[in-house]
């Protein structure tokens, strides 16, 4: 995608979009990626693109979902994209009809698991891993499965009271994402809750920080966190390992929205081509280090390298109607009820 140059199977008509775009002068993105991750990703697609400015806000999930409704409900301008990994409400949102609907000429290149009804596309490919501190956690410890996690919890209670860190899943959608998504794969789901409770596990909702504070040695083992971050983090600092579970690995995907409420809906479509283009998903694997979700993207941090190094365990997330499961109020409220019940502190 030369800068002048659209890619050969682009529509005839895609120039008008991008004149448009040039009209509009920016794109608004509410995202919960962090900003330095995707800087590259920014720089290069204004640089592609030169007019269009991308105006660039980093929210935590649940935050980026009710700003978003607030402001379109209050009439108030709102973003052109949404991009959470936060993919349960994402779903919703284009359930309840605030994703245009808009069939991207990179359509084609994605896993078909990775697309809802052309109104919400999957961009990543990212692991749910365990992180420990590797001074502090050693050898036989080192928890390869989730069953194996909690019989660590259940036979090493003194050393790891204090000591393990997950996400608070009532403030983190992504946490509850991953826990909820983790019971229906996992028989011994709540065995694991309760260990993480006797263990007086510490709820956080953001990854950098947690995987600081395993780094730190404040806390020597982390539990489904997000492996993009904590690999990216790995690779600079000796302290860090990181485990992707061999009986199952979660994956959930970053999913982009075009809002129905978009302002500037031409450069919303050509921020989200750019976002699924081999160019962008490259950058995405190799510089952003968030896991390329297309199979012909080559590097370390790509579907094709994550798929040939887990091979079946792999349990790559949908992106469709199924994630609404958990989000009905009364399913929520019972979740979230156990959860509570099953992670308290053992007094």
């Amino acid at each position: 995608m030369a800068r002048a140059q659209l890619p050969g199977h682009y529509p005839a008509d895609y120039g008008a979009v991008v004149e448009a775009a040039r009209k509009e002068g920016v794109v608004v993105v509410y995202s919960t990626t962090d900003l330095s991750a995707v800087a590259s990703l920014v720089r290069d697609f204004e640089s592609l693109y030169p007019g269009v400015r991308v105006q660039y806000h980093k929210l935590i999930s649940t935050d980026l979902y009710q700003r978003y409704l607030a402001e379109t409900a209050a009439h108030r301008p709102t973003a052109d994209v949404l991009w959470s990994s936060a993919m349960d409400l994402q779903i919703k949102l284009a359930n309840d009809h605030h994703a245009a609907t808009y069939r991207s000429p990179e359509a084609a290149a994605l896993p078909d698991w990775a697309i809802w009804r052309d109104a919400a596309y999957g961009t990543t490919f990212e692991p749910a891993v365990f992180v420990y501190n590797k001074r502090m956690v050693t050898g036989p410890e080192i928890p390869q499965t989730h069953a194996e996690f909690a019989h660590l919890l259940a036979t090493h209670r003194q050393k790891y009271a204090g000591h393990v860190t997950t996400y608070d899943i009532e403030r983190s959608a992504v946490g509850f994402l991953f826990a909820t998504q983790d019971s229906r794969v996992q028989p011994g789901f709540w065995d694991l809750a309760r260990a993480l409770g006797s263990s007086d596990v510490e709820k956080g909702s953001n990854t950098s920080a947690m995987v600081e504070r395993i780094a730190s040695g404040k806390v020597y083992l982390g539990y489904n966190l997000i492996g993009s971050y904590a690999l990216t983090r790995a690779r600079r600092d000796p302290s860090i390992g990181v485990v992707l579970p061999s009986d199952y690995t979660l994956v959930m995907s970053r999913i982009a929205l075009v809002s129905t409420s978009a302002a500037h809906p031409n450069a919303a479509r050509l921020w989200l081509d750019y976002l699924l283009s081999y160019r962008g998903q490259s950058l995405l694997a190799n510089r952003a280090e968030l896991f390329s979700v297309r199979g012909d993207v080559p590097g370390e941090f790509s579907a094709a390298t994550l798929r040939q190094s887990l091979g079946s365990s792999i349990k790559a997330i949908g992106v469709g109607p199924s994630l609404l499961v958990f989000l009905d109020h009364a399913k929520r409220q019972e979740f979230l009820q156990r959860w509570r019940r099953e992670t308290a502190p053992v007094k």
